[in-house]
Order: C-alpha cells, then structure tokens, then sequence
C-alpha cells in the first residue's frame, strides 16, 4: 500500500511540474483541463495556463523548449503583474499618453482581428500559378546576382567639394582612399555583399550599371558611403527552392487585395471628414530605400 502510495504522489507531482512547466492539461484530471487554469496567484490576481500558452505562442518556442522556457515565462509574468499592479496603484493608466498607447493597442488588436476573421484562409496557390510567377521574374530568381562591395565611411560632413571633385575623375576606391589618407580625412573601411533580390528593383538595376571598381556616393544622414562594386556574380535560384518563398508572396498578395478590397468598402459606407489637415511627409524615394538595405 506505501509503494502504491508513493507511485501516486510521485505520478501527482510529475502531472503538476508538466502542467507548470508547459502549460498543457495533465493526467487526466478534469480540471488540470480548464483553460484558464491557476499557476501562479499575485496579490490575488491568478496567472493562468491560457497566458502562458499565449506566450509561449507568440515567442514561437520549439517544443523541445517549451518545458525550460515556461519556467522562465511564468517567472516573467509574474514580473509583469507586479509592474502593472504598481503602476495602476501609482494611477498611470490614467495618464493621457499612457491612456492613448493603450487605445492605439487595442485599436491595433482589434482591427487586425477582423481582418483575420473576415479574409479566413487565402487558399494555397497552385503548382501552375508558382511557375508562372517564377517565369514571369527572372531578375529575382534565374538571374539573381549577388554583387560584392567595398566601402569607405566617413562623416558626411567632410564630403566637401574638393573631395567631390576629386570623386568625379577618381577610378578606384583606392584612389579615394589615397586621397583621403594626404587629406587626413577620418574613415573606415567595410565590405558587403548583397543579391540584386535583397534590393529594391531600381536600385538593383542601377547598381549594375554601375562599372566594376568606381567610386560612387550614398548618403546617409550624418555619414556617406564611398562604395565600388568589386564583384558580380550569378546565383540563380532553382523553381524548387524558390516554390516555398513564391508560395507565401502569393498568398501575401493576395490576402492584400482582399484587405484592400474590404477597405474600400468601408470606406465607401463611412462618412469620413478631414479636419485640421497638415502636411504629410513626402514617401521615400527608391534610392531612399536601397540605401536602408546596404547598411
């Protein structure tokens, strides 16, 4: 009878280290089962299964994981009920910019959970509709390049006339750099690789315009890129490896134009006005953007 009293509690205390520590219900036990099942209690308020779960979710945690990470999560709500129960009795909900950073959440929450709901499942594109789209684009896949370059930084303020000058004639980057070492101009050198598919269109295609080895400018708010392209090569990608990522773009597209179509019609139903207007900041250019992608 003790032997089978100790497998029991033993059986008892496995059920609820698991339960803790992934979150799942256990054993068999009914109420181990409910979703909103109690972990941890602070100052009265419960810490349940479902936020758990919920984390453990949104952290993406492999399965393999999940038992180590619970441990950790748990502890980090319990953290964060502490913070909030402090910051309610400190009345900082009643802040304004507090007030507006949660209306924005919840706004947030909620109109990504509509559209959710109301797209539902983009079906998955079909095998003919993947190999159209990959003959369709040859830049991004059978003639994807990858292009190596050097670069010189420096502060853009020290790009100045003479060395603008200087950069019209100059026909390496090593003749910048000469230049800039006579000059004493500080910089740093760097080098980077990227796929034309890893770019912006345009900005792909004016790089391979660009001559092998000569010198051409970015700028980047306070510093300036002095970049020559050392290497272009070619890395086609095979309809195979690329189904996956054509697959998801598909979808991607499409789930879009739905939104965009279930915009409109919002939109055409509504009765919007626009009061006290002000000026909008000009969209960035594709350069704007390219430059983004080569830091």
């Amino acid at each position: 009878m003790k032997h089978l009293h100790s497998m029991s509690l033993s059986k008892s205390v496995a059920c609820t280290a698991w339960l803790l520590a992934v979150g799942l219900s256990a054993c068999g036990d009914k109420a181990a089962r409910k979703p909103g099942q109690s972990l941890a209690s602070v100052n009265g308020n419960e810490i349940t299964v479902l936020q758990l779960n919920d984390e453990l979710q949104r952290g993406g945690v492999a399965p393999a994981q999940q038992a180590e990470a619970s441990k950790k999560l748990l502890e980090a709500l319990i953290d964060r009920q502490l913070l909030q129960e402090q910051a309610e009795k400190d009345k900082l909900d009643r802040d304004p910019k507090v007030a507006q950073a949660i209306e924005r959440a919840k706004a947030l929450i909620l109109a990504q959970a509509y559209i959710q709901k109301k797209m539902g499942t983009v079906g998955k594109p079909t095998r003919a509709e993947v190999e159209d789209y990959f003959q369709k684009n040859p830049d991004f896949f059978t003639g994807r390049k990858q292009l190596d370059m050097r670069q010189l930084v420096l502060a853009s303020r020290d790009l100045d006339a003479p060395l603008r000058t200087m950069l019209e004639s100059a026909k390496s980057l090593e003749e910048v750099a000469a230049w800039l070492d006579a000059h004493k101009v500080r910089y740093a050198r760097a080098q980077l690789s990227r796929a034309t598919t890893d770019l912006p269109p345009d900005l792909a295609k004016k790089l391979l315009t660009i001559p092998k080895g000569q010198p051409f400018i970015i700028n980047e708010g306070e510093r300036s890129l002095l970049i020559a392209i050392a290497d272009i090569r070619d890395t086609p990608v095979a309809l195979d490896a690329a189904t996956p990522q054509i697959e998801q773009f598909l979808v991607n597209q499409r789930t879009k134009a739905a939104t965009d179509a279930e915009l409109a019609r919002l939109r055409a139903a509504a009765k919007i006005a626009y009061l006290n207007q002000t000026a909008t900041a000009a969209p960035a250019t594709a350069i704007d953007r390219g430059v983004a992608g080569l830091k």
